[in-house]
């Protein structure tokens, strides 16, 4: 009698589940792409790096898991397939890691570099930065040489053409690791740009050969030749700005303008994304289209719009090239060519579906953008436009509402939804990876994003095409005073008191939780909203309660900052500045770092710390040393007392920067200890992952797959 009761129940189990599944037909696909994005997600999260078995694994659950979707492809094939996009998603990863594995340097280099410089960029501190492919390192074997290196030039050093072949004597060293346990990974972000270290030099670059012939060599001459056109034909700031949104050359943008651009929520104008090429092709389109348009012969027989998609298609990967090809570019070109061939293919340009496709296409193609704001900030704001406008594309069906989305109505009510709605999308991402939120970003994009649509970007593609037959000069002079206004609307709405606030660095658990509650809203229909909206309100919270580290530690042992009732005190008033300066952003607290240091006061139940800045004083610090007086030092130290606790170099090269706790329970341990390497776990990119063996995977298909 039980198992007769128990077999309709497990029939109406199972038809629910596949009625649900049914009623997702035509939405499935934001689904596939939000679980290819969480396999991504869960592999940058493994503790260590997986091993060839459970990569040989995982290729065989992928098989059972194909399986099982077309089996049950009528009814609930949705749950497999679901499944596997988050396997698939997974090994997208170890594969991305695998095909960019390279020699990362094992200690510090003082010698000669030589190289091929390929990328010329500068550093927050406004240094030059050239990066070098084809490495040489004196006395270097070629196995342990780095396949590209980046180093920081003096002030005033004369910039190389990309493709010369140029030596200089530089200070070098491994990528660093997080300022502090759970912050931003250079690491594993030097690892995917193949970056095996990192340094400075005090002397010029000298160039032993000419610039090397080459399709992609040619491009960055071009680039860089229209870059200083632009400079010369617009002064100042202007031809700054030109530069880096036209090149994506951002070398000599002032620091007053590009703080006002951040302050303002205006920064977003100067890295090219989607914004960029969707003016860019938008322009394009509408006006292939206007122009087919003038010949009713052609209008009334073709399909104009499908003529005018393809014939964007080709600026969109010209400016992919021009811009540099970096990888906030390749998404928004991505994206770029998604939208036009839904066009081609006579379906909706902007729709649900192809911003899943595009994501999926991006993550499988490079798959570390997932942690980075770029892709979280886009994909945020183009999935919430595209909602905000279905749902107003339905209110506009209504009775009475027509009026209020034709003319000049429409166009203004275009323009503050969608500065509005991007804004609020984009800006937990904002204060996550920036601990910034400027307050007044909807009025300063009010003002100056139409500029950058009707003007600027215009004007200057026009400019660029003209430039050949000298007709360009009035078209950039114009181009030249829609970016003065949008940078006096920046330093405007930036000196506005109370324009930026400041919030602290959240729990590392918050930013997954943003993200799965964010694609739950966006792809449930009906109460199951409410579910994302619960994780929401669950990450939410969390950030409410997440504490900062009572006490950091940096991974060089030359900084220490312990919390006091007025905000952190930093050991030092000025060096390590980049440290400091991450530590008290991410406190919300961006003061001055001597200010920090002037600081005084502690909070009860961390123990004594000795910071060392040298050799000076240690072996009386050392004579100290307890468990309740910990000694950090920048130096290596030979011989430890028993009970010593001791961060120095040795010990700081393994756990990279540490952050304390102080417990709030009077049972529990005093404190509690994390580092770096900790959240870090064994991977290719850390050093303790490389000290162990853990190098990345090698599959057989890897070998037949060149690093880009």
């Amino acid at each position: 009698m039980r198992q007769a009761d128990a077999i309709p129940l497990a029939q109406r189990l199972g038809d629910t589940i596949a009625m649900a599944c049914q009623v997702l037909r035509g939405r499935r696909l934001p689904w596939l792409a939000g679980a290819f994005g969480g396999g991504v997600g869960l592999y940058f999260a493994l503790p260590a790096e997986p091993l060839p078995t459970q990569v040989l694994g995982c290729l065989a659950l992928a098989f059972l898991l194909a399986g099982a979707a077309w089996i049950w492809r009528g009814g609930a094939g949705l749950l497999p397939l679901v499944a596997l996009c988050v396997v698939l998603g997974l090994l997208s990863g170890v594969l991305r890691t695998a095909v960019v594995a390279g020699p990362v340097l094992p200690f510090r280099y003082y010698g000669a570099v030589e190289g091929r410089v390929v990328i010329v960029d500068r550093s927050a501190s406004e240094r030059m930065r050239v990066t070098l492919d084809q490495v040489r390192l004196d006395g270097v074997p070629p196995d342990q040489t780095p396949r590209r290196i980046r180093v920081s030039f003096p002030p005033d050093t004369p910039k190389p053409a990309p493709g010369t072949w140029a030596m200089t004597t530089a200070h070098l060293s491994a990528p660093n690791g997080p300022t502090e346990p759970g912050g931003f990974d250079f690491q594993r972000h030097a690892w995917f740009l193949k970056l095996g270290a990192i340094g400075y030099t005090r002397v010029a670059l000298l160039e032993t050969a000419p610039p090397e012939n080459g399709a992609r060599l040619a491009i960055s001459r071009l680039r860089a030749s229209l870059s200083e056109g632009l400079r010369a034909r617009l002064p100042g700031a202007r031809g700054e700005v030109a530069a880096a949104i036209t090149t994506g050359d951002r070398s000599g943008l002032p620091p007053d303008v590009v703080e006002a651009l951040r302050a303002s929520n205006l920064a977003h104008l100067l890295a090219i994304s989607g914004l960029h090429m969707g003016l860019l092709v938008g322009f394009v389109f509408w006006v292939a289209r206007g122009g087919l348009a003038l010949w009713p012969s052609v209008a009334l027989r073709y399909p104009t719009r499908a003529w005018a998609a393809a014939i964007a298609f080709p600026f969109a990967l010209f400016y992919l090239f021009l811009s540099g090809g970096s990888v906030a570019t390749q998404r928004a070109f991505v994206m770029a060519a998604v939208m036009l061939g839904a066009i081609l293919l006579g379906r909706r340009a902007l729709s649900l579906r192809s911003v899943a496709l595009a994501a999926v296409i991006i993550l499988a193609w490079r798959p570390e953008s997932l942690p980075g704001p770029g892709f979280q900030m886009s994909f945020a704001a183009t999935t919430a436009l595209v909602i905000a406008f279905r749902g107003l594309m339905t209110l506009r069906q209504r009775d009475g509402w027509e009026a209020w989305f034709t003319g000049w109505r429409g166009a203004l009510l275009s323009l503050f939804v969608s500065s509005l709605v991007a804004g609020l999308a984009t800006a937990p991402f904002a204060a996550l990876h920036f601990n910034r939120v400027g307050q007044f970003g909807l009025i300063a994009n009010l003002l100056a994003v139409p500029m950058m649509g009707m003007v600027v970007m215009p004007l200057l593609l026009l400019g660029l095409i003209l430039w050949p037959l000298g007709l360009e000069a009035g078209l950039l002079w114009v181009a030249g005073q829609g970016i003065t206004w949008i940078i006096f609307v920046a330093t405007w709405v930036a000196d506005l008191p109370g324009a930026v606030s400041h919030v602290p660095a959240p729990s590392p658990l918050v930013l997954p939780l943003l993200g799965v509650g964010m694609t739950i809203v966006a792809c449930a229909v009906g109460r199951g909203r409410f579910i994302g909206m619960a994780v929401l309100g669950l990450a939410g919270g969390l950030w409410l309660q997440s504490p900062r580290p009572d006490l950091l530690i940096a991974s060089d042992g030359r900084l220490v900052g312990a919390m006091t009732p007025d905000g952190r005190h930093l050991s030092r008033e000025k060096g390590a500045g980049f440290t400091a300066e991450n530590w008290l952003e991410n406190d919300g607290d961006p003061v001055a770092q001597a200010q920090a240091a002037a600081r005084d006061g502690g909070l009860s139940g961390l123990p004594q710390i000795l910071a060392l800045r040298g050799k000076t004083g240690l072996p009386e610090a050392m004579s100290k040393c307890t468990s309740s007086i910990w000694v950090v030092t920048p130096v290596a130290v030979q011989d430890v007392p028993r009970g010593c606790v001791l961060f120095d170099e040795t010990r700081l090269r393994t756990t990279g920067s540490v952050a304390v706790t102080v417990a709030d329970n009077e049972h529990a341990k005093p404190y509690t200890v994390v580092t770096a390497s900790d959240l870090q776990g064994l991977r290719p990119w850390t050093v303790a992952g490389r000290d162990m063996g853990y190098g990345p995977v090698t599959l057989p298909l890897s070998r037949y797959i060149v690093g880009d």
